[in-house]
């Protein structure tokens, strides 16, 4: 295994730039994961890192040394620990990280019956919190428009929890074009003057779009919608996050799938 106590080590050089910069990392098609939780998802989901790296004062921890046993053929490299904190995306990193390859997904690739489109959502954290909460609610697609926070970026995917590995996602996408390709029924999320979820029939194919919390979603794209819902709130609330409110809805087709059925028509 490889120690790297130097700044001006290339490797050092590299991966900082795949932890810092969107540019590199599309360059490139690749990323960072980052911690024992987002590798261990990773390698539970068939996959094999491109690069593992390890804080030196981490080699000793169980949960680390097991995850290194499970790497394989991967190389592994041993960083002096100032300099992996230097590369991990975290304030407080807990000693391993991986270099991954970004799935490649082709446009022409079929949507699934439950996509997710997201509309110029620039925090990372909520992007990756509505990849988390659309993974554990059944989902299959999540497509991203040119003005979203990069899907692959470190803190993205620590919100996320490796829910990136379970669904497809896809950056820089056409939402316009997607759903007015898509097969089934396209459900646009408005704060206000939106039916109210729970009266919409959410079974078969459905697309739900949601924009950010400042601008909503395009007008253009709104037009394009079957329907508008909204989420039915106290008064004195003015409206949800958009990482709250991905999940309510979400959950809202779970339940009629499972639990009620469609509302009655």
């Amino acid at each position: 295994m490889n120690r790297i106590v130097s700044r001006s080590n290339p490797q050092f050089k590299a991966l900082r730039l795949l932890s810092t910069t969107a540019r590199e990392r599309r360059r490139q098609g690749r990323t960072l994961i980052d911690g024992p939780h987002l590798v261990s998802s990773y390698l539970d989901h068939g996959c094999s890192p491109i690069l593992a790296a390890v804080s030196d004062d981490a080699l000793a921890r169980p949960e680390i040394a097991a995850l290194l046993d499970r790497l394989g053929p991967c190389e592994i490299v041993c960083f002096a620990a100032p300099l992996f904190s230097a590369i991990a995306p975290v304030d407080t990193p807990v000693g391993i990280l991986a270099v991954v390859e970004i799935p490649s997904v082709s446009d022409d690739r079929p949507l699934g019956e439950f996509v997710v489109m997201l509309d110029g959502i620039q925090d990372p954290g909520n992007v990756g919190t509505i990849i988390r909460s659309a993974a554990a609610a059944g989902a299959t697609d999540v497509l991203l428009s040119a003005g979203c926070a990069d899907a692959w970026a470190p803190r993205t995917l620590r919100a996320a929890m490796g829910a990136h590995f379970a669904l497809s996602v896809r950056s820089g996408v056409d939402l316009g074009r997607a759903a007015a390709a898509f097969s089934g029924k396209v459900v646009a999320m408005v704060v206000h003057g939106g039916l109210q979820m729970h009266t919409i029939d959410l079974s078969g194919p459905v697309a739900f779009v949601l924009g950010s919390e400042g601008a909503g979603l395009s007008p253009s794209l709104e037009l394009q919608a079957d329907v508008r819902a909204s989420i039915p709130m106290a008064r004195s609330v003015e409206s949800l996050s958009v990482g709250a409110a991905a999940a309510v809805i979400f959950f809202e087709r779970v339940r009629q799938s499972i639990v009620e059925g469609p509302p009655a028509q």
